[in-house]
């Protein structure tokens, strides 16, 4: 009996102990103009936290377990930093010191590991939580590259290019290579190359996403008011779509069945039926975006409202504006943290 007890009195009191080890899911969100990151309550739409992070921040992403928050400290070019914040402790943590590869800006966390831009090195680097190192260097020799993502099976990273007008595609080798075993080998057995097919697109495209299909990619063409839509395995251009709109991000809805793209000039987000290309709805908002993101659940998008220091809430059942939160001056990148 006086086992039973003691086994019991534990069970109960571990119940009461805080969940630390289990996230709770933030929408994330970067104050640009006054160098901080935002931590949002989906369910409260109340803003929880608030951390300084480096100069002039750009992007932020999550770890995939939703414990750390990554930032790019871009610095007008000169960044060579990357922040991150504990979001279970609501902590920051030391930055990660990136050394000659200046001007972070992309990222992508995936496969347990962090992928980052660095357009002063023209590269798209690795960073293993791990050792806490850089353990792999992608260079494009492109100018700008600028944003990232990285394919489910983590066999192809996705780079845009904009100051080159080009689209990398980099296949990271599948096997790695015995150490001394020819041309390619890298120490420890680590593969040291990687093949890069680049795809010619228009100046100032900046932000895509990956189908969740992974077997198209779109292109936001900030500069024609385009999308152009990219064959993964073919690695050409099917077909730009018109959009009239200042677009420069993009993101599906889990589902794959539409892409939601903010107007950095007007007050609308465009939706687009993926299926057949088509303009689908034009959803009304009180300022202009850019930023977007989409909650894993699929039930709900949220864009920046740039000039209004704020955040839009959009529900993906109604395609319809519902509310607004209020951040700090300048808010940019968005990301999702948890599930």
């Amino acid at each position: 009996m006086r086992a039973k007890f003691l086994a019991a009195l534990i069970c109960f009191s571990v119940a009461l102990l805080p969940a630390a080890s289990s996230p709770k899911s933030y929408l994330l969100v970067l104050e640009k103009a006054q160098n901080n990151l935002v931590l949002v309550d989906p369910a409260s739409l109340q803003v929880v936290a608030r951390f300084p992070v480096g100069k002039d921040p750009h992007e932020v992403v999550a770890s995939e377990d939703g414990k750390v928050a990554y930032i790019s400290n871009y610095e007008r070019g000169t960044g060579t930093t990357i922040s991150r914040v504990d979001l279970v402790e609501k902590k920051a943590l030391p930055p990660i010191d990136l050394g000659p590869l200046t001007a972070p800006h992309g990222l992508a966390f995936a496969g347990g590991k962090l992928y980052f831009t660095a357009e002063g090195a023209r590269a798209v680097c690795r960073w293993d939580p791990a050792t806490e190192k850089v353990d792999r260097v992608m260079g494009t020799g492109k100018l700008r590259t600028h944003m990232v993502i990285v394919s489910k099976d983590l066999k192809t990273v996705f780079t845009s290019d904009d100051g080159s007008a080009t689209v990398s595609f980099i296949d990271q080798p599948a096997v790695p290579i015995a150490a001394g075993g020819g041309a390619g080998g890298g120490r420890g057995g680590a593969p040291s190359f990687w093949n890069i097919d680049t795809v010619t697109v228009s100046p100032r495209s900046e932000g895509f996403a990956l189908a969740p299909d992974g077997k198209e990619l779109w292109l936001a063409n900030a500069q024609l008011g385009t999308i152009s839509i990219i064959d993964v395995k073919t690695r050409k251009i099917l077909e730009t779509i018109p959009s009239n709109k200042a677009v420069n991000r993009i993101k599906f809805t889990p589902d794959g069945k539409y892409a939601l793209v903010p107007d950095m000039q007007g007050q609308e987000l465009l939706v687009i039926d993926a299926a057949t290309r088509k303009e689908y709805k034009r959803i009304a908002l009180p300022g202009n975006s850019e930023g977007v993101v989409i909650a894993p659940d699929g039930l709900r998008a949220y864009t920046t409202l740039n000039s209004r220091d704020g955040v839009s809430v959009i529900d993906l059942k109604t395609m319809t504006f519902v509310t607004e939160v209020k951040t700090g001056k300048g808010p940019d990148g968005l990301a999702w943290a948890g599930q």
